[in-house]
């Protein structure tokens, strides 16, 4: 068998540099020495965004970013495009928004977009948030509006994620709480913000569900789990608090829940103001203390722990819980005793507070 020695590239370079300029292999190499040096020395700026729009050619690329001031000259760039073409089997510049380091080269720079290395941003979503906190969240992080991304929740992607309940109203509760890292030039799509969320959802917390022996749908999991959310605070009281729930639904008894008050009325309450009779006795689809078994959505983005403890809840006799001022509860049995435990917390912190 007979070995071919791969050719160094190197006079290829030369040539293409002698043909673009006109000049001597020793001129054209101190040429382009200096056309792809940094532009960083020559200006105040450290790093700059740039955008490859789609269908832009190699030299487009390259005018632009000279233009921009980000490289030193089009011509080396089109010397390094033609080399890369060369040895790349006909790879090619990929669209998006990079961050440009003044201190890197030219070739540094054509790397980093031919292999796509695309500017990223990170954002967050916390365990118990609902839609319209996210929607508040993207519009102060200035991405798109508070109803933009709510109007795209509406829209159910059934095409992409077959899952998903049917004829739900939203996406509450199937985006998932997490941090996200995405491309730059994505973050004015909702569309984009929302599918990375649900594809979270599918790959972390769909499995569990398959997974389970539940008798629940994947609709009434999330939304019990949201519940169970909502109302947690200390990570131990979880499976315990999913067991008070399970409890008043095998017993036939109405879950009495406080946030999903909160959710049906828009509202949010606090230790000063809590909910009122009137906000109690307000009717609403997800008002708890009037209708029998759970709202017909969830009310909030439950995250794995709640979701685990929704479908493994610790088997108890307690049927009612109140919140403490601290994040815990107390648990009774009786409304009788539910109801003296909330006398006495009340007393405790008006005490406090006289």
């Amino acid at each position: 068998m007979t070995l071919t020695k791969k050719k160094s590239p190197l006079p290829l370079l030369l040539g293409i540099l002698a043909l673009a300029i006109g000049g001597g292999i020793g001129g054209s190499w101190f040429w382009w020495q200096k056309a792809i040096a940094p532009v960083a020395a020559e200006t105040e700026l450290e790093t700059a965004p740039f955008t490859v729009e789609s269908g832009m050619g190699g030299q487009q690329i390259g005018n632009k970013l000279a233009e921009e001031g980000l490289i030193k000259s089009a011509t080396a760039w089109k010397v390094w495009t033609k080399l890369q073409q060369q040895q790349d089997n006909g790879g090619g510049f990929k669209a998006g928004t990079y961050l440009v380091s003044l201190d890197e080269s030219l070739p540094d720079i054509a790397t980093k977009i031919w292999n796509g290395e695309i500017m990223q941003t990170n954002f967050t979503i916390p365990e118990g948030w609902s839609m319209e906190q996210m929607a508040n969240y993207f519009e102060s992080l200035d991405y798109f509006t508070a109803e933009e991304f709510l109007a795209a929740t509406r829209e159910i992607p059934y095409e992409k994620y077959s899952w998903l309940p049917k004829d739900i109203p939203h996406l509450e509760g199937f985006l998932y709480p997490d941090t996200y890292k995405i491309s730059s030039d994505r973050t004015n799509d909702p569309q984009a913000v929302i599918d990375a969320m649900l594809k979270s959802f599918e790959n972390i917390a769909l499995p569990v569900y398959k997974e389970a022996n539940t008798d629940y749908s994947l609709q009434e999991w999330v939304t019990l789990a949201s519940i169970v959310e909502k109302e947690s605070v200390i990570q131990d009281e979880r499976p315990l608090i999913a067991g008070v729930f399970t409890a008043r639904l095998e017993q036939g008894m109405r879950l009495e829940s406080d946030p999903t008050v909160e959710y049906g009325l828009g509202i949010r309450q606090t230790a000063d103001r809590p909910l009122t009779y009137a906000q109690v006795g307000t009717p609403s689809p997800y008002n708890t203390y009037r209708n029998f078994g759970l709202p017909p959505t969830a009310i909030a983005a439950p995250g794995i722990a709640s979701l685990k403890a929704t479908l493994n809840p610790e088997s108890t006799e307690y049927l009612f819980f109140v919140a403490r001022y601290d994040g815990t509860h107390v648990f009774s049995r009786t409304l009788q005793e539910h109801e003296a435990a909330t006398r006495r917390i009340r007393n405790e912190r008006n005490a406090r507070q006289n």
